[in-house]
Parts: C-alpha cells; structure tokens; sequence
C-alpha cells in the first residue's frame, strides 16, 4: 500500500476485494454452480486463500444460492478447513500414540521456538508458517512424524525439524521475488 496516497490506497485495496469476489465466482462456475459441489468449492478457496474468509464464504452461498449457515457448517465440520489464516508453510506434527512415545513434544516445542511461537498462537507473525498438531497421520513406522506442505518427514528429531525450516526459509531468500508468493492471492488463478 501506497501510505502517501490514502486515495490510491483506498482505491487498490477495493481492486483487491473485486478480484477476491471475481475469483470465488470463477469457481464456483468451474464446478457447475452446483450446491452438491460445495466442498470442491470451498477446497479451492481455501487453496488459493490459505482459509476462508468469512465473507467469500457468504458470497458463495449466495451464488450457489444455499443459506450461509449450511456453507458455515461444512466448512466448520470438516477439519481440513480453516477459518483462521495459515502461514504459506503448514507443518501438521503427528502426536499419535506412536509419535507421542517417541516423544513428538520435544518436537513441537523445538519448533515453536524456532518460529518464536507464543502460547495458543499457531501462526507466526510474518505469516511464513502454520505449526499445528494432529491426532495421527497414519505413519506410525516413520514416528516421529511431520508433514510439511504435504509432504511426509519420518524419524525426526527436533534439531533435523529445526534444520528442516531453516531449510525453507533459506530456499526462500534464494527464490527470486517474482517466484515468490504473489502480491494477491488472486494473482494465482
């Protein structure tokens, strides 16, 4: 945002809600309009989002012409959905029986620290990375499991879960920022 130009300011960030509303009604005509395509729909807001907002998913109702409340209730039962913002990595530490043996809490809190997570907060505040812990991730023969951006890391120890998001923060800085995340969720459709 331009702060020396309130009214640029003003401006660019109503282009960036049309583009959000341009984008959602995009996909809900890709998957038919069609209330039976409701979680297809609210999977791919949530790709290109990271969550889903609150009123993206009051416009989707109204395309697909449902009462709110029944889009609130799906995206709230299922856990793979997130009304909160999540970090551009997400990092499900696995604390199943298994992994728990295996201690898995020296994990989480060897993370938290190096992402400087406070109490309760699962999102750093540059919005880089997601910790969240999860009941079981079904790879017990790899405990302790991590799964980052979807992809599985067994046998971890918390200095290897350390190394690994120094790893992604590295490769990060080498991207160059055209590579890197876009200015606008949008900009990915």
């Amino acid at each position: 945002m331009n702060t020396e130009n309130p009214t640029l300011d003003v401006l660019q960030s109503a282009q960036t809600d049309l583009n959000r509303f341009e984008c959602v009604r995009q996909i809900v005509a890709r998957q038919g309009n069609s209330p039976s395509r409701l979680i297809p729909i609210l999977r791919e807001i949530q790709s290109i989002f990271h969550y889903l907002p609150e009123d993206l998913l009051e416009f989707a109702a109204h395309l697909l012409q449902i009462p709110p409340a029944r889009v609130y209730g799906v995206a709230t039962f299922y856990t793979h959905f997130s009304l909160e913002p999540k970090g551009r990595h997400v990092i499900h530490v696995c604390d199943g029986t298994a992994c728990h043996v295996k201690r898995s809490e020296a994990l989480i809190h060897a993370m938290r620290k190096r992402l400087n997570l406070k109490p309760g907060q699962k999102t750093t505040d540059d919005m880089a990375f997601t910790l969240e812990t999860v009941s079981c991730l079904g790879a017990c023969g790899l405990a302790p499991v991590i799964v980052v951006d979807g992809t599985p890391h067994g046998m971890m120890t918390p200095e290897s879960c350390v190394e690994l998001i120094d790893r992604i923060l590295e490769e990060e800085q080498t991207e160059s920022p055209a590579q890197a995340e876009p200015a606008h969720a949008t900009d990915n459709i």
